[in-house]
């Protein structure tokens, strides 16, 4: 009689990000689906539910219903908790209430926590884990008190919940709004000239969009950049980069009509927001294919890894323009600050790259065919979802539930990374040893 053993699979790191993320915004749905949740009293449908808790959760802003006029307190609640969950990570959460329970972090668990902040090490992880706690939490108070000011000049004692909200949405990239009293969907536009809420609102967004990595760096290292990380170097000089130049456009090209000091602040956040926060001081819609294709370019884009941002991350695009940039050199391998790149790294970038721009376009394109929309606005709402953004130009609420579905799924696979799905669902085929004969293919 033989008899056989089953040995129990383990699973992945990669596959317990996803499970982690899939469970919060199940959960989150049900919550949002009770009749309390709404305002109304009634029970909001399941599709209307889920795509909220998911755009929240994922950090996005798209919404079906305005958020201050449709949830109620305890809907916005579930919302801003979800919200802070899905920027910090679900299993830096889950390993922050472990730590401050007393609970030893074992090595799996530090290894799953290296993969969700993209950490380049499991030692030390844990004192990382406290130091993204900790600065998250400060970080978001300080913008509450800030922005409290102004919301309670405006909304009187409820203008402190507002702040709150506001600040953890703009710190965590999520770009969701309390604003709906004074207007449905309209954003910070009520703010356009307010120096206050602008520039606590941007740095909220960068800070949250750099990396803890960076700012553990920062925080270490002070202004002794020669000791940064390269990582963090790369990720500083980048943001800068993507942050001036479409400021610079938007200025000469988009607001000129504008008053100087709100054209000023109108530029610079529009070139904030985009990476990959969600608020607007403008209309959208009011700006040219031109400009509208820049925000894309830098919805795609996104913030740096293990941030609160989405996107394909500017170390990607940084990668790939020094491999470029090599190229047209004929320097024989891409290198920054004085630092070569692994093989690896440069494969992982095309792939990310490439698994991006599919999921964009074809997204677009689905929805363009689905909905009969123009495909510029489509492709807009795409990249919105997939960068993890939440800015749009007006499409989200009349879209049919299969396309709603569409923005899901993109939402989703744009939070939690590309490759970490490919890993999930790859994590158990065998590995080859032998190699294949190599044979040139000319590109180009």
């Amino acid at each position: 009689m033989s008899i056989v053993v089953h040995r129990r699979k383990k699973l992945t790191s990669a596959q317990i990000i996803i499970f982690g993320f899939l469970g919060v915004i199940l959960s989150g749905a049900v919550l949002l689906m009770l009749p309390f949740s709404s305002r109304q009293g009634a029970a909001t449908p399941f599709l209307d539910a889920l795509f909220t808790a998911t755009s929240a959760v994922c950090v996005t802003g798209l919404v079906l219903h305005d958020t201050a006029t449709y949830w109620s307190a305890f809907g916005q609640t579930v919302i801003l908790l979800l919200i802070q969950i899905g920027g910090m990570g679900v299993i830096t959460v889950a390993a922050s209430f472990a730590m401050l329970s007393g609970r030893k972090i074992s090595l799996k668990q530090r290894s799953t926590m290296q993969e969700a902040i993209s950490a380049p090490k499991v030692g030390g992880i844990v004192r990382l884990t406290g130091f993204i706690l900790r600065m998250a939490l400060l970080v978001e108070l300080l913008g509450a008190v800030g922005m409290a000011f102004v919301f309670c000049r405006d909304f009187g004692i409820q203008g402190l919940w507002m702040a709150l909200f506001h600040s953890v949405s703009a710190f965590c990239n999520a770009g969701f709004d309390l604003m709906g009293t004074t207007g449905a969907f309209s954003s910070l536009t009520r703010y356009a000239a307010e120096p206050a809420v602008n520039l606590i609102v941007m740095f909220l967004i960068v800070a949250g969009g750099i990396g803890f990595l960076t700012w553990d760096d920062i925080w270490v290292n002070r202004l002794r950049l020669h000791k940064y990380r390269m990582q963090s170097k790369v990720i500083l000089c980048t943001t800068a980069v993507l942050l001036a130049i479409p400021a610079f456009y938007f200025y000469f090209c988009e607001f000129a009509s504008l008053a100087q000091g709100e054209r000023i602040l109108s530029s610079l956040f529009q070139a904030v927001t985009p990476r990959t926060a969600g608020f607007n001081t403008v209309d959208l819609n009011g700006l040219s294919e031109a400009g509208q294709c820049i925000i894309i370019v830098l919805m795609l884009v996104g913030g740096g890894p293990g941030s609160t941002a989405g996107g394909m991350k500017v170390t990607t695009i940084a990668v790939l323009l020094a491999v470029a940039a090599s190229t047209f050199t004929r320097k024989e391998y891409p290198h920054f600050f004085g630092r070569r790149m692994e093989d690896s790294v440069v494969k992982n970038a095309a792939t990310i790259l490439l698994m991006y721009l599919v999921l964009f376009f074809f997204g677009g394109l689905a929805i363009s065919m689905l909905e009969g929309l123009p495909m510029l606005t489509c492709l807009f709402e795409a990249a919105s979802a997939v960068g993890t953004v939440g800015l749009s130009l007006g499409i989200t609420q009349g879209l049919s539930a299969l396309s709603r579905v569409i923005l899901i799924l993109l939402m989703f696979c744009g939070r939690v990374g590309g490759l970490t799905l490919v890993f999930a669902a790859l994590s158990g085929a065998p590995k080859k040893a032998a190699k294949l004969p190599r044979e040139k293919i000319v590109v180009g």
